[in-house]
C-alpha cells in the first residue's frame, strides 16, 4: 500500500508540475500577446484617425440637426448687430449667385434628384448643422461648358480661374489634356475599342514607365483605387501575410481595406492604422510577422496623421497643415529600411502626387527604395487610369510549382486603346523641353507664391493664411470662428473655381504664370475682405476649444433631448 501511495504521490507531483508549467507557458504567451497589443496601441495616433473603430462608433451616435435661420447667424454667440451684418451679407451674396449663375444653378437643381453623387457633395460642403440654409441660399452649380487655359466657363458664360485641379488630374493645364485626348482619338481610332489584345502604344508605355519607376514590371488598371487593390493583393499573395498598414489620415481610395473607419459600412479587420512619423510605428513594423505591406501616400507630408481637409469639417479654426518635406523624406527612407529588414512590401501610393513634384516618381526623387509604386490621375493624359509598377518577384500572379495557386486580377477595360494612347501622348510630352522647363525651380516658385499671398493677407489684417506642398494648398484660419467655411462662397463670387471640399484643398496647374497668380491673389484677398466686412469673423473672441464645446453641446441635445 505504501508503494502505491508513493507512486500516487509522485504522479500527483508530476501533474502539479505539468499544470504549473502549462500555466507558466500560458502566462508567458498571454504576456507576450499583451506586450504586442500594447506596442500596437502605442503606435496608433491618439486622435480618432488612429482609432478607426472608435471613430466609427462615435460617428454612428451623432444625430443630425439643422440650425434654424435665426440660430444660423448666432451659433457662436454673436450679438444682434453682428448677426444683422451676417444676415445682410448672406442676402447680398445669395442675390449675386442667383443673378450670375441662373442657367448653371437651374440644371444643377434639375439633375440633383437623380444623381446621388451630386446629393452627397452638396450635402457636405459645410458642417451639416448649417447645410440646409446654405443649400437654400447659396446653391453651387455643378456644370461647366468649356475651359480656356486655366479658366473654366460655366453655362452662364462666367469665367472662373481653375483651382480645382480636377482632383489632381490637371497638372499641366487644361489645354494640354485637350491636345492629348485629340491625339488619343487619332492614334487609337483605327483600332477602336477592341479589348483583350493591345494597341502598339502599350509597348512604349511599359518601357517608359519602367524607366520612370526603376521597377521591373507594369500592370494597367482603370483607376488608382484598382491599382492599389492589386498592389495589396499581390503583397498578401507573395508574403503569405494578411495584414496591411496604413497611416492615420491617409487616403488610398474608397475600398474597404484602406478605408477601415468612417465611410466603410463593414470594419476592415486586417488593417492596422498607425501613426505617421513615429518611432513606435517603426518598432511595431520591426517586430510583427503578420504584416504584408505598408501603404504610403506622400501627400501626408502636408498634414501628417490628419485626413484630407474639407470645409464640411470646419466647426472651429483648428485646421492645421504645413509640410517639412525634408523631415518627411528622411522618415520615409527609415521606413523603407525597416520594411526591407522585416520582409514587408513597401507600396508608394503616388496616385495624387506622382509627377507633381518632379517628372516621375516621388519615391525615386527622394531616394526611397519602394517595392511597388502606384500611379494614376494625370498620367492618363485626361482619361481614367491606374498603373502599378513593381519588382518582378512581387508582380507575378502564379506559382510555377503550384500552377492552380494563382492571384487573379484582370479588368475588362485595363489597357483600353484610347487610355493607352492618351497615356502615350502624356509621356511623350513629359520628355519635351517645354514641359521639363516647368519643373525648373518648381519648389522655389510655389514657395514664393504662397509667401506672397500670405503677406497680402497679413497686410490686410485678415485671419487667413495658406499652407502648401508645392502646388497643393490648404487654407488655414488664424482667428477662432464657426463660420470659416463661408469663405468658399466669397471666393466663388470673386471668380475662383473650387472643388466641393472648399478651401480645404486648392490644386494649381503648372501653366499658371505670375500674372495670373497675381490675379488669384487679388481675388482671394478681396473675397476674405468681403467676408470680414460682413461680420463672419466678428463673433465673440472665444477659443477653438470653446467653439468645439458649443458644437458638442448641440450634438448632445440633438441626440438625447
Amino acid at each position: 500500500m505504501s508503494h502505491l501511495r508513493h507512486r500516487e504521490g509522485v504522479w500527483k507531483a508530476m501533474v502539479n508540475r505539468t499544470k504549473l508549467a502549462v500555466l507558466a507557458a500560458a502566462g508567458a504567451i498571454a504576456a507576450t500577446k499583451l506586450r504586442t497589443r500594447l506596442r500596437l496601441s502605442a503606435a496608433k495616433h491618439p486622435s480618432l484617425g488612429g482609432h478607426v473603430r472608435l471613430a466609427k462608433r462615435i460617428a454612428g451616435q451623432i444625430a443630425g440637426y439643422t440650425h434654424p435661420e435665426a440660430r444660423f447667424f448666432t451659433a457662436d454667440g454673436a450679438d444682434a448687430t453682428v448677426a444683422q451684418r451676417r444676415r445682410d451679407g448672406l442676402r447680398a451674396l445669395s442675390g449675386l449667385y442667383a443673378a450670375r449663375f441662373p442657367k448653371t444653378l437651374a440644371l444643377t437643381a434639375q439633375t440633383r434628384p437623380g444623381l446621388s453623387d451630386l446629393q452627397f457633395t452638396g450635402r457636405y460642403r459645410v458642417p451639416f448643422a448649417f447645410s440646409a440654409v446654405v443649400h437654400d441660399k447659396l446653391p453651387v452649380g455643378a456644370f461647366l461648358q468649356s475651359s480656356d487655359g486655366a479658366w473654366l466657363i460655366d453655362l452662364d458664360g462666367n469665367r472662373l480661374i481653375d483651382l480645382t485641379g480636377s482632383y489632381g488630374v490637371n497638372l499641366f493645364g487644361n489645354d494640354l489634356y485637350k491636345a492629348t485626348l485629340r491625339e488619343a482619338l487619332e492614334t487609337a481610332g483605327p483600332l477602336g475599342g477592341v479589348l483583350g489584345s493591345y494597341h502598339p502604344v502599350v509597348a512604349s508605355n511599359v518601357e517608359r514607365l519602367r524607366a520612370l519607376s526603376g521597377l521591373d514590371e507594369i500592370s494597367f488598371h482603370m483607376s488608382g483605387t484598382e491599382a492599389v487593390m492589386q498592389a495589396v493583393r499581390l503583397a498578401r499573395y507573395h508574403t503569405g501575410r494578411r495584414r496591411l498598414v496604413r497611416f492615420a489620415g491617409a487616403y488610398h481610395g474608397w475600398w474597404g481595406d484602406v478605408q477601415p473607419g468612417i465611410g466603410n459600412p463593414v470594419p476592415a479587420d486586417h488593417t492596422l492604422t498607425l501613426a505617421d512619423m513615429s518611432e513606435r510605428t517603426l518598432a511595431v513594423l520591426a517586430t510583427r510577422t503578420d504584416i504584408a505591406c505598408v501603404l504610403v501616400n506622400p501627400l501626408q507630408a502636408l498634414h501628417p496623421n490628419r485626413g484630407a481637409p474639407s470645409d464640411g469639417q470646419l466647426v472651429d479654426s483648428a485646421r492645421t497643415a504645413g509640410a517639412d518635406w525634408d523631415a518627411y523624406a528622411a522618415w520615409l527612407r527609415r521606413l523603407a529600411q525597416v520594411c526591407r529588414d522585416a520582409g514587408i512590401v513597401l507600396i508608394m501610393d503616388e496616385v495624387f502626387m506622382g509627377f507633381r513634384l518632379s517628372p516621375g516618381s516621388v519615391a525615386r526623387t527622394i531616394g526611397v527604395d519602394a517595392d511597388m509604386i502606384v500611379w494614376g490621375k494625370t498620367l492618363g493624359g485626361g482619361l481614367p487610369i491606374g498603373v502599378l509598377a513593381g519588382r518582378a518577384a512581387l508582380m507575378k500572379r502564379f506559382r510555377e510549382e503550384r500552377p492552380v495557386d494563382i492571384c487573379f486580377a484582370r479588368g475588362t477595360f485595363n489597357a483600353h486603346p484610347y487610355v493607352m494612347a492618351a497615356t502615350d501622348a502624356f509621356l511623350r510630352r513629359l520628355e519635351t523641353p517645354a514641359i521639363r522647363a516647368l519643373y525648373d525651380g518648381l519648389g522655389d516658385r510655389w514657395n514664393a507664391r504662397a509667401a506672397r499671398l500670405n503677406a497680402r493677407l497679413a497686410a490686410a489684417r485678415l485671419p487667413v493664411q495658406v499652407a502648401h506642398l508645392s502646388t497643393v494648398w490648404t487654407v488655414l484660419y488664424t482667428r477662432p470662428s464657426r463660420y470659416n467655411w463661408m469663405l468658399q462662397y466669397y471666393l466663388r463670387a470673386e471668380g475662383l473655381a473650387l472643388s466641393w471640399v472648399g478651401t480645404g484643398r486648392l490644386i494649381f496647374s503648372l501653366d499658371i504664370d505670375d500674372a495670373l497668380f497675381d490675379a488669384i491673389v487679388d481675388r482671394f484677398v478681396a473675397a476674405a475682405a468681403a467676408m470680414q466686412r460682413d461680420g463672419w469673423w466678428d463673433g465673440p473672441a472665444v477659443s477653438d476649444k470653446a467653439l468645439r464645446r458649443q458644437a458638442l453641446k448641440e450634438t448632445v441635445r440633438a441626440r438625447f433631448f
